[in-house]
């Protein structure tokens, strides 16, 4: 691997460091501040929003400057979400503000991959890119824990800064502070980026124009893409089903939360721990997966979709620790060996079809648009009352039924196109050999 893509790893490290541990100083803000509990469920949907709403410009902003360049950007927005939660706006709204530095993150940090390796690395480098970012899921949740738990909140809000009233007087409030460090350590490793040598694809504007005008001339170009991915005959799965597993897994961090409080009688520092344990069995496989999984061979997973909607709902029945833990640690390795070639598989499909930064934007969008629908579905399954045990369930049969449709629609397009689906397979063959 190339000297650039440690840099390019540590830069993604700490700034998911950050955005995994404010998720639970969010969560602990809103449960201090009195809201009702589907606030804090609608976090998740919150942090989504922007993605979906700004996918059409992002790739193509990624694309037009050096990447080093739009993930410092990306930072310094997110402090600004910081910033907003320590100085009195509503979390949720806040929350929005950190979710879109996320949103002009992503291409970004995907799309300089493929700039920077060849293809027959590209499953190793999504391997090592999706180990680290669960490995910093892991501590992130488990540093928010901490930071907003008894010992170490005692000592941040002993720190006084002289003739500065900082305003920070809780436990969430003290680690929001804290993170904002975490962002600026991120920061300074965007800037030690290499430039990869590609040449940038210019915004294309009309100087006639204004500034509107040219924005929403790239919607046109954004839904070309979206379409002709959501067309191609292997895209098509790759996407749905990529698709599915981050709507599911983005709001399974909150989900866990929810019933370790509920089934184990557990505060946000002990709950967090438990989101740790399903990370690390999805790095377990994610690691196996890349290791083990072909390029070509990537659909045969689809089935594993299936069984982490059921075991979802097989949750509901757990109330010892001794049993969640190693069934918390199946269901992510589930879901990390599932994830891998599929995203593989997808990124190949796209940079085929579109270049790198506008697939992973095309990407990004449906992902968060799952983890936006999902997790609106679960927090109006609360709002209505049903219990949290009730809206698991619920969530669960709507995973595990989709997954089951998907996995239908891949075996039709077997028998329908079989030779534009052996052809496809046939080129993501010779990639994966070179």
């Amino acid at each position: 691997m190339k000297r650039g893509f440690y840099t390019i790893m540590s830069a993604q490290f700490f700034s998911s460091l950050a955005d995994n541990a404010l998720f639970v100083a969010a969560v602990e803000l809103l449960r201090t501040e009195g809201a009702p509990e589907w606030q804090r469920a609608a976090l998740v949907p919150m942090f989504a929003l922007f993605y979906v709403v700004l996918a059409p410009f992002v790739g193509a902003f990624a694309d037009a400057l050096p990447k080093g360049k739009v993930m410092f950007i990306s930072n310094a927005i997110k402090v600004v979400g910081c910033l907003m939660m320590l100085f009195g706006s509503h979390p949720l709204m806040a929350y929005a503000v950190v979710g879109l530095g996320a949103a002009a993150y992503s291409p970004a940090k995907y799309g300089i991959l493929t700039e920077l390796l060849p293809a027959s690395q590209l499953v190793k480098a999504n391997g090592w890119i999706e180990g680290l970012t669960i490995a910093s899921i892991i501590l992130g949740v488990l540093l928010g824990g901490q930071l907003v738990g008894q010992h170490l909140s005692v000592l941040l809000l002993s720190i006084d800064i002289p003739l500065i009233d900082t305003g920070v007087d809780t436990a969430a409030e003290s680690a929001i502070a804290a993170l904002i460090l975490v962002y600026m350590v991120a920061a300074w490793f965007n800037t030690r980026i290499p430039h990869t040598g590609v040449e940038m694809r210019p915004l294309r504007t009309n100087p006639s124009r204004n500034v509107l005008a040219n924005t929403l001339a790239l919607l046109p170009d954004f839904w070309a893409c979206n379409n002709r991915l959501w067309r191609d005959k292997l895209g098509q799965i790759s996407l749905s089903t990529t698709t599915l597993f981050w709507g599911a897994g983005g709001n399974l961090k909150f989900i866990v939360l929810a019933w370790a409080a509920v089934a184990l009688g557990y505060n946000t520092t002990q709950a967090s721990a438990l989101t740790g344990v399903v990370a690390i069995g999805t790095a377990v496989g994610a690691v196996v997966a890349s290791m083990r999984m072909r390029l070509d061979a990537a659909t045969k997973v689809i089935p594993l979709g299936i069984a982490m909607g059921l075991l979802l709902i097989l949750m509901v029945f757990i109330d010892n620790i001794w049993l969640a833990i190693p069934f918390l640690i199946l269901l992510g390795g589930l879901g990390g060996y599932l994830v891998v070639p599929m995203n593989a598989l997808l990124q190949h499909r796209g940079h085929n079809l579109m270049g790198a930064g506008r697939s992973i934007a095309v990407q990004n969008f449906n992902e968060q648009a799952c983890i936006l629908g999902l997790g609106a579905f679960y927090s109006l399954s609360l709002k209505l009352g049903l219990s949290v045990f009730g809206a698991i369930t619920a969530f669960g049969l709507v995973v595990a039924g989709t997954m089951w449709l998907i996995r239908r629609w891949h075996i039709s397009n077997c028998h329908r196109h079989r030779e534009e689906v052996e052809h496809l397979l046939h080129i993501a063959r010779q990639d994966h050999h070179h």
